[in-house]
């Protein structure tokens, strides 16, 4: 009777890295990115609107504590979607799954909708302020419109490039 020489012992298992690139990780890439990319465009108007130029506050409806109050909290809510938009895009490199060029297509176009948003709603539905009292506002308008329309049109135009460059020509 031979004994059997020894077995080697098995592999460690391990999970191979996460680099599925389906739709819903180039979408998670461009939502995270969005989200940091709307925060950008926030700290951006807060900066240099409200408090180098102080131009406006987020709400000029009220008294001047108002509208410090609503800056700080406009600064927090651009603050927490940096940095929880960061996050999301840290931990989908740590998986594997981050799609670059999704991503800097969301970053434009979450910035651009917030600048839209920020025209269109705050500043001509709800009237919490304007770019800049005591002026013609329709260059103002203009241009703050028109640069959200460039954003989302990089945005746009990126978005697609990925696409064609994943898919492949249709």
């Amino acid at each position: 009777m031979t004994a059997e020489p020894p077995q080697p012992p098995p592999p460690p298992t391990q999970s191979p890295p996460f680099t599925d690139r389906a739709p819903t990780s180039t979408r998670r890439s461009a939502g995270a990115a969005a989200l940091v990319g709307a925060g950008v465009m926030a700290a951006v108007d807060e900066i240099v609107f409200h408090q180098v130029l102080a131009w406006h506050h987020f709400y000029d409806r009220g008294t001047p504590d108002a509208a410090l109050l609503s800056d700080g909290l406009l600064h927090a809510a651009e603050l927490v979607a940096v940095v929880a938009g960061f996050f999301l895009l840290l931990d989908q490199r740590r998986r594997g799954a981050l799609a670059v060029r999704a991503a800097w297509s969301g970053f434009f176009l979450g910035a651009g909708a917030f600048q839209l948003f920020d025209a269109l709603v705050d500043h001509k539905l709800l009237r919490v302020h304007q770019v800049r009292y005591g002026v013609d506002l329709l260059p103002y308008d203009v241009a703050w419109t028109g640069s959200a329309v460039v954003l989302l049109a990089v945005g746009a135009l990126l978005w697609a490039r990925q696409r064609a460059t994943t898919n492949g020509p249709a």
